[in-house]
């Protein structure tokens, strides 16, 4: 069982704490070369409330490979806190199985990255007027392989924080499923607080990020490993990244489009928490004929 494997008696939620503190001492030191690039271009007059303004005078595929190095340290910040503090295989932060599986990860990662791809045709056959096309060869291809290349580590490293070693932790201390759930939840929505897409769709948009996490942590505990969350999560981003971009995105990249209309938040929370989410839970539902599933999460 997932959050069961981890309830050992020298286990406890103090080295849960502790390391967490050491996730974020290593988040810090990641976040050490997009600090020094944010100053040479403020020219030393350094404001952190304009630091994404800031940030987005860099290039964008220099701004993208700065904003995912400090989620390629905290991955190995991770291990060593699995490796040293708890005493436990890393492979444990993952899944209950034996290995890690593959199948269920790009299972997941396909059949979100095609829906992505679904929803960006529609929205754009419904609205061209909203979009325009920004591709070009010399500036997608280097796009290409950094987000290939890293993002699906930042990903990871998210999913192994709250899915894995948050939800493991507070399973420790609550020694339940439901109350691990709802922490790690309101945890991830509120990580995206300070994200350009608050300012853009009001507060009203944690209900997405948290209702995301909530998603995201329901079929981890039912599934008992974080395969298809990783699978989900790498695939939200990475497509995001590549087919789509806006003034307002946490990503700011040389996508295939750029989205210039008004962000629509009713119509964010009913397209992807009230039909796609439900939808790719009935998938995974059938596809690994799950059991038990009250059970699970309780």
């Amino acid at each position: 069982m997932f959050l069961e494997q981890v309830r050992i008696p020298t286990n406890t939620f103090l080295k849960y704490v502790m390391g967490t503190l050491v996730f974020f001492f290593f988040t810090l030191i990641g976040q050490i070369p997009i600090t020094q690039a944010i100053l040479s271009v403020s020219e030393g007059a350094f404001d952190p409330s304009d630091s994404i303004v800031m940030m987005n005078n860099l290039p964008s595929n220099q701004r993208l490979f700065l904003q995912m190095l400090p989620f390629v340290v905290s991955f190995f910040g991770l291990w060593f806190v699995c490796h040293f503090l708890h005493q436990q295989k890393f492979i444990a932060l993952f899944t209950s199985r034996k290995t890690l599986d593959w199948k269920r990860v790009f299972f997941s990662f396909w059949i979100w990255g095609i829906a992505s791809v679904a929803l960006l045709l529609v929205s754009y056959a419904l609205a061209p007027e909203e979009y325009i096309l920004n591709f070009r060869w010399k500036t997608f291809i280097p796009l290409f392989f950094l987000g290939v290349l890293l993002i699906p580590i930042q990903t990871t490293s998210e999913e192994l924080l709250f899915r894995g070693y948050l939800l493991q932790g507070f399973g420790v201390l609550f020694k339940n499923r439901w109350a691990p759930l709802l922490v790690t939840s309101v945890l991830f929505g509120s990580l995206h607080f300070a994200n350009p897409e608050v300012a853009a769709f009001g507060l009203g948009i944690m209900l997405y990020y948290i209702g995301t996490g909530f998603f995201l942590g329901m079929i981890s505990l039912i599934d008992e490993g974080l395969e298809l969350a990783i699978g989900f999560h790498a695939a939200n981003n990475l497509f995001g990244a590549l087919l789509i971009s806006s003034e307002w995105s946490a990503f700011q990249t040389e996508a295939a489009f750029v989205f210039t209309g008004q962000p629509s938040l009713w119509s964010e929370l009913i397209v992807s928490i009230g039909v796609c989410f439900p939808l790719l839970f009935y998938v995974f539902y059938k596809k690994y004929e799950w059991s038990s599933i009250i059970k699970k999460l309780t």
